[in-house]
């Protein structure tokens, strides 16, 4: 652990719109510096991509550019991210995916010339190594298009860089289903902090060859993963509230390693890392149900820099497309946050935020400002990344307690005893990573977990 303290201590510094570490873009974009911009991420509609598609993909994503940003100037906008998520196709051919940062950045400048409209593009590789079975993390084929795609895509236009990595999904993924504690922690603090260090000492690298900025990774696969499933009723809420409290270790090492923000929306982590280390953060709500449902709408809110939307995919709706309108509903929630701002009324605004939200799911009481501080000050005080996720899952735990004993926290009588299950299951585990591989390696199945991919 690299953080002994908290960059953020009293909760009512944790708010939208303002970071300790403001992040400058190329094109004189501040993030985090008082303001919140919307971030946009979309994705084209059902069809293949294959060299004879790929003119009309071409097309795709300039139009959604070209008409995003003309209503961007139509709205007033100041200026706003485009987060580019690639396709699994389009880092297995790293050509396509520069071009299409390219043409997409091509539009930026010329809206920035014409109009002074500050657009930047955040590129994210997808993690091809997951879609290799056994994954190999570290020997992994696809590494090679992964890394190419990063730095020719920072060339040609990719301002931030980011990326849901995947280290110990593996794992993971079947702990989750298993609602298995010791198999979460295994894969998020041990296996997800090793490959954490590994990717991302090559990510920052790039970056500073390049000249952009390494924004920040997520942990979309693991705490989004959790919260769908708790959503769908397949798994108990307390559990996705205690996954997503132990992901924030794991994501914590791209900061460590170099990263500079702002770290990427769709793990929810991010208030933590801001409240650690200071750094400006992106972070979606209530906007990215045309992606996934989610019990956080607006509590999410709390404490974002940027304001994103998850993806969308470039389809017609009754006003016009759907990434352009999930534009204008991004801009006018970041318009009342930065009226909130500028009035002195930000504080209030963002307690409605929190309050809206928390007491209905123990998902969103994790996420509100004062708790975060709070669990957050237990990590920092560990002297390993496990120990940091116990001792914040083990915080976490006993505040959605007291909370429920309080009657402040609604909860199901299933989810207390699941609840009371998972602090006793947390008590009994280890905090040094070798008496916790040597707990969980036994259930390991050896031919789909390849242990020495992450150096042990």
């Amino acid at each position: 652990m690299k953080y002994h303290t908290l960059a953020i201590t009293n909760p009512v510094d944790l708010i939208f719109g303002h970071s300790l570490k403001p992040v400058r873009s190329r094109r004189g974009l501040v993030i985090g510096g008082g303001k919140v911009y919307p971030e946009l991420n979309f994705t084209l509609p059902p069809m293949a991509l294959t060299e004879e598609t790929f003119p009309d993909v071409r097309e795709q994503y300039r139009s959604i550019v070209v008409d995003a940003l003309q209503r961007a100037v139509d709205l007033h906008m100041e200026g706003l991210v485009l987060e580019f998520e690639t396709l699994l196709e389009m880092t297995l051919h790293p050509a396509w995916g520069v071009e299409l940062v390219q043409v997409m950045n091509e539009v930026c400048e010329n809206f920035y010339q014409k109009y002074g409209l500050k657009t930047e593009i955040r590129l994210t590789p997808n993690d091809t190594r997951d879609f290799e079975r056994p994954v190999r993390m570290r020997t992994s084929r696809y590494l090679e298009s992964m890394f190419q795609l990063f730095e020719e895509g920072a060339r040609a236009g990719g301002t931030f860089l980011s990326i849901e990595s995947t280290g110990g999904k593996e794992v993971c993924d079947e702990a989750l289903v298993n609602c298995d504690t010791a198999g979460v922690v295994f894969a998020l603090a041990v296996l997800g902090v090793r490959d954490m260090r590994f990717l991302w000492k090559h990510i920052v690298d790039i970056a500073h060859r390049t000249g952009t900025l390494a924004g920040g990774d997520t942990a979309c696969g693991f705490g989004n993963t959790a919260m769908v499933l708790a959503e769908k009723k397949y798994i108990p809420r307390v559990f996705a509230a205690m996954v997503r409290i132990v992901s924030v270790v794991r994501t914590l090492v791209a900061i460590e390693e170099g990263a500079e923000g702002p770290d990427k929306d769709c793990g929810y982590e991010g208030i933590y890392l801001k409240a650690i280390t200071g750094l400006p953060i992106s972070m979606e709500g209530k906007t990215a149900a045309c992606a996934h449902f989610s019990p956080v709408g607006n509590v999410a809110a709390a404490a974002a820099d940027l304001w994103s939307n998850e993806t969308v995919a470039n389809m017609k709706l009754l006003s016009g497309m759907a990434p352009t309108a999930y534009l204008e509903q991004l801009e006018y929630d970041a318009r009342l946050m930065n009226r909130a701002i500028e009035t002195g009324t930000a504080p209030i605004l963002q307690k409605l935020f929190v309050e809206s939200d928390i007491h209905l799911d123990p998902q969103a009481l994790i996420l509100a400002p004062e708790v975060v501080i709070a669990i957050s000050k237990e990590m920092v005080q560990a002297k390993n990344h496990l120990e940091a996720a116990v001792r914040g899952a083990q915080k976490g735990m006993e505040i959605l307690a007291e909370a429920h004993r309080n009657g402040s926290l609604r909860l199901e009588e299933r989810e207390v005893e699941w609840l009371n299950r998972i602090q006793e299951e947390l008590a009994g585990l280890p905090t040094e990573e070798n008496s916790l591989t040597e707990l969980v390696e036994p259930t390991l199945d050896p031919q789909k977990v390849i242990l020495s991919e992450y150096g042990l």
